[in-house]
Formats: C-alpha cells, structure tokens, sequence
C-alpha cells in the first residue's frame, strides 16, 4: 500500500475515534468540593437543630404502610437533580416517616443513642472508606481497633485473658455489625471445636453426623412477633407472644448453624439457673445428643434480668460446652464499678459481647465482641487466597478470620472519638443518670396503687403494668402509642402483659419522666373510668374482640408448653373486623408445639 494512502486512513481513522461521542464519558460533576464544603455545613446544622429540637416532633410517625409511594416519582430520575431539590424533600418524605429514637419520649426497645464525637469519626471514616479485611489493607483500621478494644475491655473489667496486648493468652477483641452477629459467629466457632474435639475421638465419625447431634442452651424467651401481611390480609399485622428470656438472634443462629436448641426455663426472678441446665444437659446426653453451646444473658429483652454466671460457668466448664455471654445493653454499664456485680463469673466465659451502640452512644452499628481464644475463630473462618498475602502474614492479625463478612468498615475511629471526648468519667455519670432517671420513674409508678412493678428493676428500664387482667394494660398502651406523644413496647413475663419502659434519649431529663408519668396516669384514668368493675369479671371471648374497638391487640394465654422445660406460651393477635384473621387466630390457639421445636420453626410451621 503506497504510504500516502496509508497515512490518509490512519489519520481518518483517528479523527473517527477522537468524535466527541467515541470519546470517554466522565459522570457529570454534581458537587464539587467547595459546594461539599457548603452543603456539609449545612448538613452539620440540620442534623444540630434536628437533636436540639426533636421533643417538638411526634415520637412515633403517623402514617399507613405505602405513605411514600404518593410522595415520590414511579422511577428514578434521568437527569441530575439541583441539590435544594433534594434536601428540602428530607422534611417532605423522610422525617413524617420516622420514629425518632433520639427523643426523650422514646421508651420502646433498648437504646440506640449517637453523639457529635459519633457522628463525625464516621463522617472521616466515611471519607477514607478503607476495607479493612487484612492488616496490610489498611494497618490502621486493625491497629486502632486492637487498641479501643483493649480500651473498652479494661473500662469493664475483663478478665485479661480477653486482651489483645496480654501476650500470654490468644484471646483479643473485635467490632462486629450487631450482638446478633456476634452470637452466630461464636455458635459457629464452638460448632466448630464441638466437631473436631468429637473427631479425635471418634475418627470415623463425619462432620454432618455430628453437628446432627449438637444441642445448644439458652434461657427461655419472651419475645413478640409483629407479623405483616399484605395480600389476603391487606396489611394487617398479626402478633405473637412467646414467652422466651434470651434474645432471638440465639435462635436465628440455631436455625442457620444447623443445631437443635434446648429452651431453659427461668426461675422466679427471670433468671437461667445451673441445675436446670444440667438436668437438660444429663436428659440430651442419654438421647445421644451431643451438648456443646450455651448462650447466657446479661440483661434480657422483656425484663432486663440476669443470668447466673457463676452457676453456669462451672457447669459448662466441667461439661465442655462454649458460654457466650449476651450483654447487649447491660455491658455499657459495667464501665460504672458498681453494677459490675452482675457479670459475676465472666471469667468462665468463652466469649461475651455488648452494643456500645446502645447506651454508649456510639451510633449503630458497632458491636464489641471478645473471645478468649481467636484460634477458635480462626479455625472457623480462615480463608487463605494467595491476593490477600501480605508481607506480614502470620504476625498481624487479619480480621477477615474474625468475622463472617471478608471485608469490615473503619468503625473503631467512631468509639475512639467518643471514648477520648467524653472519657471513663463523663461515661460513668453518662450510665448513672440513665439508671438515676429509671428509679425516678420506678417510684413515680410504685406511688399509684393502680399499678405494679412485677419484676425487679435492673439498671435504666422499668416495667410496669396496670393491676388486674392483661387487657386493661393492653388497652393503656395500645392508647398511649396512638397519642404519638411517648412509646413504648409491651412483653409477657410469665404470662403477664407488662409495658417496658426503658430511658433511652442522651439528653432526657427529670421533667421528661415527669411529663411522661403524667401522660401515662391520665390515661390510665381513661381506661378505668371506661371499664366498669363487671367488664373486669367478665370474660372477654375472642370472637366478640373483633367487634369491640377497645381490644384491639387481645392477649390470648394459649399456655402451650414448646419443650420440656418450657411453660405459658403467650399469643397475642391483633385484630380489626377481618373474620379472615379470627379464623387464623382460632388455628394459632390450637397450634400444638413439638418438644423438639424452637418457637420461630413452630410457628413457621
């Protein structure tokens, strides 16, 4: 080809490729740094002025399921959209929406408090965005967090064989998203120990045979199940009552590891107790089974009570079994000296967690997790593709091994500002006021003889009821929460309906308890004064709720036994003129519970 030619088409082919359209497209440039630096400060001050002024807002949001659907377009949007556009539907679709869990009328769950300090080392975190699955992704996210996790645990009191830098033992600490997770990743390690101290023994025996007879312990349950449905039922929500202590992520993880779960019933106080759990643990034996977990709780859902560890401990030592300790909410108040009596026996513990996101105000998620023996862990999740080596393989710890997930966020930044920022002390007085306000309130209801406290009071949750029967309760919550003006959320102890009322605002004061204790003795009175004295007696069938407005949630006592060990399994439905949901409810107070089954498969079934 004469070379002229040549370079003609050479050249035409450039220009066809240099055509604006064949070009690379970069995104469109919708913020750049200095409108970042302007929306950011404006951001910083909405989210200012919405903590300072949340008591002005209904506590708990006044919508139906779809709300948002009528607020926003079918599909998202081509083109980009101004900034203000954006920003000012926060208030328009996002806040009608919210229950404000920073409000001091906030009193349903435990808390999920955040901070200034909290919010901004997630703001850096955010900004650095590192994936910090091995040390050499990036050595800062493991180091700081060996470090705040050596911090948190010497605040508590931890045994020291839980540190990282207590060279002498293999244990250590890790951030985990939640206390579920942490739960299901130590039942998973003790599956795994369970497996090969059996397999030494019995080589020929494989690891499905095995983990087909392991059997893990946790404390009864009472839990509520709010079960939407929106075909037949047109977004109705039936509920269930179960009278379980532990938490429910025990059974999720039972459910998932592939291991039976054995429900301990609790004693008088709420409390798990040794010679029940060995009498379970001497009757699996005799089936075959083999024993291996137990899940203690340090502050249980429904009351806030506490297992014995000193009791379990031994129990589980002698019996080879994995204690995990449960501490969710309560272990932020260990940070006080003086409530460290109720993690009496931690020392047994093969592992233990609790949510600083919780009372600590740390903001969700964030999760501390320790284990005596990160062997343990390792053996479970180590995974060794040759694109995660490093130079320092084997001398630094790579938290990909600790967890489920590969990669993990830089969430030790976050509980490192609020550690520094507020200190062991501001901490301390930060959990006694909490507690300080719960006793305020505790004797504020203690006061009226219409009510009573029908379990003990543990650290910053009171609960409390109406004397008389269940419905009367039912009646004063389900009104209380439809005023907007507080919330709260019910559970059943020992087939007793009961409202948690739980401290849960940073800034919540003397005159928000008063406020609310006002609320809650007038509509109180409501409830009385519309229940006459023969409506007590009277039996209150189940087919007549659904015409009378007033039970709206009936508790139905089904006292259906789960397992051996278990008594007063509670159901609750609500209903609302649908004979769709009656006849399902007459099904569910049939509904006849296998012994081997934990409630949540019982009820799937």
């Amino acid at each position: 080809m004469p070379r002229a030619r040549c370079s003609d088409e050479l050249s035409a082919i450039h220009s066809t490729a240099t055509r604006k359209e064949d070009r690379p497209q970069s995104p469109i440039a919708v913020m750049d740094s200095d409108e970042y630096r302007k929306r950011g400060k404006e951001m910083v001050d909405y989210i200012a002025d919405y903590l300072d002024n949340i008591r002005e807002r209904r506590v708990f949001p006044q919508v139906e399921p779809g709300y948002m659907r009528d607020l926003v377009p079918d599909a998202a949007p081509e083109l980009p959209e101004p900034w203000d556009n954006i920003f000012n539907d926060v208030e328009r679709v996002i806040m009608p929406g919210v229950t404000h869990w920073q409000s001091p009328y906030m009193h349903a769950y435990f808390p999920a408090l955040n901070s200034y300090p909290s919010l901004l080392g997630d703001m850096l975190a955010d900004a650095i965005n590192c994936l910090g699955f091995t040390w050499a992704s990036s050595p800062a996210c493991t180091e700081l967090e060996m470090v705040v996790m050596d911090w948190l645990g010497k605040m508590i009191g931890l045994p020291e064989h839980f540190l990282h830098s207590c060279k002498d033992f293999p244990g250590g600490g890790v951030i985990q998203t939640t206390a579920s997770e942490a739960t299901f990743v130590c039942l998973l390690a003790a599956r795994t120990e369970a497996i090969q101290r059996y397999q030494k023994e019995y080589p020929d025996l494989e690891d499905a045979e095995i983990n087909s007879r392991l059997v893990a312990y946790c404390s009864d349950q009472e839990r509520v199940f709010n079960i939407p449905v929106n075909t037949v039922w047109r977004y109705k929500v039936v509920t269930m009552v179960v009278v379980t202590q532990a938490h429910s992520s025990v059974e999720k993880a039972g459910l998932i590891g592939l291991v039976k779960l054995r429900y301990i019933e609790s004693d008088e106080n709420l409390s798990m107790r040794g010679d029940r759990v060995l009498e379970a643990i001497n009757i699996d034996r005799d089936k075959g089974l083999i024993p291996f977990f137990l899940c203690a709780t340090l502050g249980t859902t429904g009351s806030c009570s506490f297992d014995h560890l000193k009791e379990l401990g031994p129990i589980c030592e002698q019996e080879e079994l994995w204690m995990h300790v449960d501490a969710a909410y309560a272990g932020t108040a260990f940070i006080c000296p003086e409530f460290r009596y109720l993690m009496s026996g931690i020392e047994y513990a093969h592992s233990l967690a609790f949510n600083p996101s919780k009372w600590m105000m740390v903001h969700f998620d964030c999760t501390a997790m320790w284990v005596k023996n990160s062997g343990s862990l390792h053996r479970t999740f180590n995974v060794d593709p040759i694109y995660l080596h490093h130079e320092n393989t084997g001398l630094a710890i790579d938290y990909m091994h600790w967890q489920i997930g590969l990669s993990k966020r830089f969430r030790a930044i976050k509980l490192w500002f609020v550690i520094r920022s507020f200190g062991v002390v501001g901490l301390q007085r930060h959990i006694r006021e909490g507690v300080r306000l719960a006793k305020k309130f505790e004797a504020l209801v203690r006061s009226d003889d219409r009510f009573e406290v029908p379990a003990v009071r543990y650290l910053g949750m009171v609960v409390f009821r109406l004397k008389g029967d269940n419905e009367l309760t039912e009646k004063l919550l389900k009104t209380l929460n439809s005023t907007g003006k507080l919330h709260c959320v019910p559970a059943s102890l020992k087939g007793r309906y009961v409202i948690r009322f739980t401290v849960t605002a940073t800034h919540t004061t003397l005159d928000d308890i008063s406020r609310d204790w006002t609320i809650i003795r007038a509509v109180a009175s409501e409830v009385l004064s519309d229940t006459t004295s023969e409506q007590h007696k009277a039996k209150v069938f189940l087919k007549d709720t659904k015409k009378n407005p007033d039970f709206g949630t009936s508790l139905l006592l089904a006292n259906s036994p789960m397992t051996p060990k278990i008594v007063n399994g509670s159901f609750a439905a609500i209903f609302d003129n649908n004979d769709v949901l009656y006849e399902f409810a007459k099904k569910l107070q049939q509904l006849k519970l296998d012994v081997q089954e934990s409630p949540g498969k019982a009820m799937r079934r």
